[in-house]
């Protein structure tokens, strides 16, 4: 295969993606990957302040059209005008990336003993890792049904895979609570389920599941020796580590793969 093809394979130039979580750590890396591949993204988070730099920063740097959306992707009303805008503005939706998440670093009963764990706190977090993931699906999916096609990847986490090995956590705040395993499990098996009921409309689903990826505002040394004992590799992913899943799966690179679950951990569930 020439370099011509393959730059072809993964090129995004003029496609539209949605990319839910935009303003978050990994999902404004993620609108950059994805703008210098040529892409469009629709940037849509409830971080309206962080979401608008993040527009102008790519506005700067690319020759793409970003757009900034400050939208509550558990309400069904805002999913709706968000489409109807992006259909209007950018006439087709090619792609979507499901990667908001709901995870309180901060909340003061994050941490609470799961047998007396708070409803409410249960409940928020549903209603965007779950709820969030079936508004945007349904609706961004119809919309790719009535344009012939479309592609749909799922973030996920390991801890949608394993459970969370608390001995490495101590009281670092940073261990995965119940509802983060529950969301994220749910969201491997619904990718399947997409992919099977609309496999013939032309839409393909997959998952992106990730391992940890360091970020020296949270993880001390401490942690980062722990964590990295517990994979293959002996290290925590860089932020970058995934642009090249991300850029396979969002782009014609996949165009075989439906259903299917790419894990990229450093190892960490290998063994």
């Amino acid at each position: 295969m020439n370099s011509n093809i393959l730059h072809q394979l993964f090129d995004l130039t003029n496609k539209t993606i949605v990319l839910t979580g935009s303003a978050g750590f990994l999902g404004a890396h993620f609108a950059n990957t994805l703008s210098s591949a040529g892409a469009n993204v629709i940037l849509v988070d409830i971080d309206e302040k962080r979401n608008k730099i993040i527009e102008n920063q790519i506005l700067r740097k690319f020759s793409t059209k970003p757009k900034s959306f400050h939208v509550d992707i558990s309400e069904p009303s805002q999913i709706k005008e968000l489409v109807q805008t992006i259909v209007k503005d950018y006439k087709t939706i090619d792609v979507l990336i499901n990667n908001a998440q709901f995870l309180p670093k901060t909340h003061p009963k994050r941490d609470t003993p799961f047998e007396e764990y708070p409803l409410d706190l249960w409940d928020n977090c549903i209603s965007v890792n779950l709820r969030g993931l079936f508004l945007c699906s349904k609706e961004i999916g119809n919309r790719m049904i009535k344009q012939g096609g479309g592609n749909i990847v799922n973030i996920s986490s390991i801890y949608g895979l394993v459970g969370p090995d608390q001995r490495i956590y101590g009281k670092s705040r940073l261990n995965s609570p119940a509802f983060y395993a529950v969301t994220k499990g749910g969201m491997v098996n619904f990718t399947r389920y997409l992919a099977s009921q609309w496999g013939q409309k032309n839409i393909r689903v997959n998952t992106l599941t990730l391992g940890g990826v360091y970020n020296n505002k949270y993880h001390k040394n401490s942690f980062v020796k722990k964590y990295s004992e517990k994979t293959i590799l002996g290290r925590m992913a860089k932020i970058d580590d995934y642009d090249g899943a991300l850029l396979f799966l969002t782009s014609d690179a996949s165009s075989y793969m439906t259903g299917s679950n790419l894990i990229i951990d450093g190892g960490w569930t290998a063994w």
